[in-house]
């Protein structure tokens, strides 16, 4: 990443990151603008600034959720990507993202995005390790750091209902697979993938899954239930799975499974799953209707079932605009 300005807020003990940079052709997808893989990438890249600069010790994402995605970024724009620590547990941390954007010539700001990240501090040893307790100053940290201990048990229960569902074969919905190896270039500080490339696979994977059903442009406006549950290592075969689950009106709900392994081997294992809003948008822009995914076979109604069930369980996260400081 090209960064301008690296700011820390809080010496000793570091409780915020601000990244600042211009937005560069190389980061726009083919419709020509920074779409949300590239987004969560530089999110996941702030929030594990924040959280090694609190902790004092390199951590892992362990999940990240409730992203809204409002506007995309503009090639040139320039981005400012705030990472801040709202809650400690006994190894880990919770950090609120914020991105914003502007361009340079007219300094009209616009927020893109805000999501919750949680990282998992770790030793050398590579095993959790204890971090400093964070104590709330002022009212966004504090309100910041209720939610954080109020989205806990709803993170417990989308985790709770997504490892029950069956992914299988069996199924006639639209579906993308992508394999490929993880690259030297993919590694992050530890050694492993960074988890905000396997993020972007995601989203490239949903992306072409939703476009397809549609025949059209599709824009990712949600994610949540990024829940990562172990590392993935350079030279690993990667699998990325993505097929529809659920449509309504301009939606279509897209599930991901990520799985990875050494290639000599045959067994892979999940590494990553999430769930992706993307809209259907005409030639002027504007959401428009796609033709509804009806399920026929078990395993599709099911996925269906739990489409509508993550619904109403993110419907009590109470907030889809950014919480402004």
């Amino acid at each position: 990443m090209r960064l301008s300005e690296i700011e820390h807020a809080h010496v000793g003990g570091q409780k915020s990151v601000v990244l600042r940079f211009l937005a560069a052709p190389m980061d726009a997808n083919v419709r020509g603008y920074v779409g949300g893989g590239k987004i969560l990438e530089w999110i996941d890249k702030a929030g594990y600034a924040a959280a090694a600069a609190w902790s004092g010790h390199y951590s892992v994402t362990g999940y990240v959720g409730n992203i809204h995605l409002h506007r995309v970024v503009n090639v040139g724009d320039m981005v400012e990507v705030e990472a801040r620590v709202v809650y400690t547990g006994r190894t880990s941390l919770q950090v609120v993202c914020t991105v914003t954007s502007h361009n340079p010539r007219d300094d009209v700001r616009v927020t893109n995005t805000q999501c919750l990240l949680v990282f998992v501090a770790m030793d050398a040893d590579g095993k959790p390790t204890p971090v400093p307790p964070f104590t709330p100053e002022d009212d966004w940290e504090r309100e910041e750091n209720e939610r954080a201990q109020m989205l806990t048990a709803v993170r417990r229960e989308v985790e709770e209902a997504m490892a029950v569902q069956v992914y299988s074969d069996a199924t006639e919905t639209c579906r993308e697979t992508l394999r490929f190896l993880a690259a030297p270039t993919d590694v992050n500080w530890g050694g492993k993938v960074h988890g905000g490339y396997v993020m972007h696979w995601i989203m490239t994977a949903g992306k072409l899954v939703a476009e397809r059903w549609f025949h059209g442009h599709a824009r990712a406006t949600y994610a949540g239930g990024f829940r990562f549950y172990r590392p993935m290592y350079i030279g690993d075969i990667v699998e990325v799975d993505a097929r529809l689950i659920y449509t309504d009106g301009s939606e279509m709900h897209v599930s991901v499974w990520v799985r990875s392994g050494d290639p000599r081997r045959t067994e892979l294992q999940t590494t990553t799953h999430c769930t992706i809003v993307y809209t259907a948008l005409g030639e002027d822009d504007h959401e428009v209707p796609v033709r509804p995914w009806v399920p026929r076979l078990p395993e599709d109604r099911a996925l269906e079932r739990h489409a509508t069930d993550l619904i109403q369980i993110r419907s009590r996260l109470g907030r889809s605009q950014p919480h402004q400081y």
